[in-house]
């Protein structure tokens, strides 16, 4: 199993699509998403939503549904 980015986007947002892949079958996980949480700046930090490569083209359909 390699990891493979999907989105770089803010830490509610990547728990929202992190939940949605894992209700469909497809195992995610958010990475970054307690960086620099001590100094403040949680909120400028991306969180970088990982899938599995083989998971990645069905992960982008549901990114991008259209």
């Amino acid at each position: 199993m390699a990891l493979v980015e999907l989105a770089r986007v803010d830490r509610n947002l990547a728990n929202i699509i992190v939940g949605r892949l894992e209700s469909e079958g497809i195992p995610a996980l958010a990475f970054d998403a307690g960086a620099s949480i001590a100094d403040g700046s949680w909120l400028l930090i991306p969180v970088r939503v990982m899938v599995d490569e083989d998971d990645l083209e069905i992960a982008r359909g549901f990114l991008d549904p259209a």
